[in-house]
């Protein structure tokens, strides 16, 4: 999809160990640049001893910190061609509103593990209420996404499900 879409800003809402970015910048066009956010600050490190490792930080500019809270240095590198979302699963819908303002035109957002170990299809099969919980929102999310009004959007079944909300002219 980047080498389809050519963005020239990513947007990734949580690095982890940063395997994700390293794709998208791999996959990218040559002018293409990923900024990224992560708040556990191991992951943080991992992720940029992994991104340097690969000589990548000229692409990819790591941010420490919440997306949830307010990180003015992630509004000044936007506008984003693209947001990818893979953090905390019962925040989506808030990263979403929060992030999608920032897209251009014709702009993406995909959300990543929209099916949530397939909890969001049949939620009654897991014992742990925690998670079962989580598989609500999850679902509330894709019940959403798929009424945005400013969005049109489709889910692929892929790995653990992916939606692609694109930003309505």
């Amino acid at each position: 999809m980047i080498r389809w879409m050519k963005p020239q800003r990513i947007l990734e809402i949580g690095t982890a160990v940063g395997y994700s970015a390293i794709k998208m910048c791999c996959s990218k066009s040559p002018y293409t640049d990923i900024v990224t956010i992560e708040r556990d600050e191991k992951m943080f490190h991992e992720a940029s001893k992994n991104i340097k490792r690969l000589g990548l930080e000229k692409h990819i500019r790591l941010i420490f910190g919440d997306a949830g809270e307010n990180l003015p240095e992630v509004e000044e590198e936007g506008p984003y061609d693209l947001i990818f979302i893979d953090a905390a699963k019962a925040q989506y819908r808030k990263f979403f509103n929060r992030y999608a303002p920032m897209l251009s035109k014709g702009g993406m957002v995909v959300s990543d593990n929209v099916l949530f170990h397939g909890l969001v299809v049949d939620p009654e099969h897991e014992t742990a209420k925690r998670l079962r919980r989580l598989a609500e929102k999850v679902n509330d999310y894709n019940h959403w996404l798929s009424e945005h009004p400013a969005f049109d959007t489709v889910f692929l079944t892929v790995g653990d499900g992916l939606s692609i909300s694109t930003k309505k002219c």
